[in-house]
């Protein structure tokens, strides 16, 4: 199974940490998060990572992981970006994360289990690390509705309750070629469904119908690196993860491996 890492954008929010670079390409607490996500994909069973570049692609040069160039990366979102590395898309399913997340290794696996066509993993305890990260949680949650089969019902609405909220959905999601030829077709046939953002590609699939979307709790901690004021909180959760990663049985064929670019 492969990877694919979505870095393409400018990562605004932090401020001046990404004037130079991509926002996975930032380091907190001794390494970047690209460092982290791929130990964590590689580890979870990914065999090969790739990644989505935008802005300050060629600082990706370096690292000799595959990278996929979305020139249009300023006036694109994620879900647009995405279709750039349609080669991996279409030839096998892939696991696909957002550049400015951590989880680990366990999370990535029980999300490679998943036997449907496109599952996301979610966080059920999201409360407690949204009341971390912000005085009210509610002003940033997404609604997140699952139903008694763990499939995916809504998401990416504003939630006003917190009854309205079953978890947060992660940046983290596996998807196969059929799932994708979906969602390629639905995209190709309407140019308003071209321009939705992740959470609203998702959130079309599930009230047309076209897809099922799993839904796979993680399994561990994790975090997401959106504004400057995450990364005390983010701080705890990288800690967590070390310390995991140090805990748990070492399997020579998860050590990282060189790379070339495609």
């Amino acid at each position: 199974m492969k990877a694919i890492i979505l870095a393409a954008g400018r990562g605004s929010r932090l401020g001046r940490l990404t004037d130079d670079r991509p926002k996975c390409l930032v380091e907190i607490a001794g390494r970047t998060l690209l460092e982290r996500q791929v130990a964590a994909l590689r580890a979870g069973g990914a065999e090969q990572v790739g990644v989505v570049a935008g802005w300050h692609a060629e600082a990706f040069d370096a690292t000799g992981y595959p990278v996929f160039r979305n020139p249009e990366w300023a006036r694109t979102t994620m879900a647009q970006s995405l279709a750039v590395a349609e080669p991996w898309l279409s030839e096998d399913a892939v696991l696909i994360s957002y550049g400015d997340i951590v989880y680990g290794a366990d999370t990535v696996r029980e999300l490679a289990a998943s036997k449907a066509e496109l599952a996301i993993s979610y966080d059920p305890h999201w409360l407690a690390l949204w009341s971390r990260r912000f005085a009210d949680p509610l002003c940033d949650a997404e609604t997140f509705v699952r139903d008694e089969a763990g499939h995916l019902m809504d998401i990416g609405g504003r939630a006003l309750t917190v009854e309205e909220v079953h978890g947060q959905y992660m940046g983290l999601l596996r998807m196969t070629p059929t799932a994708w030829s979906v969602i390629r077709r639905a995209r190709s046939a309407d140019a308003r469904v071209a321009a939705l953002d992740m959470t609203g590609l998702l959130r079309h699939l599930v009230q047309r119908r076209l897809l099922e979307i799993a839904t796979v709790p993680a399994a561990g901690p994790w975090c997401e690196f959106d504004h400057p004021s995450d990364i005390p909180v983010g701080i705890e959760v990288l800690r967590r993860l070390d310390t995991d990663q140090v805990n748990a049985p070492q399997d020579p064929s998860s050590s990282p491996r060189e790379e070339t670019s495609e």
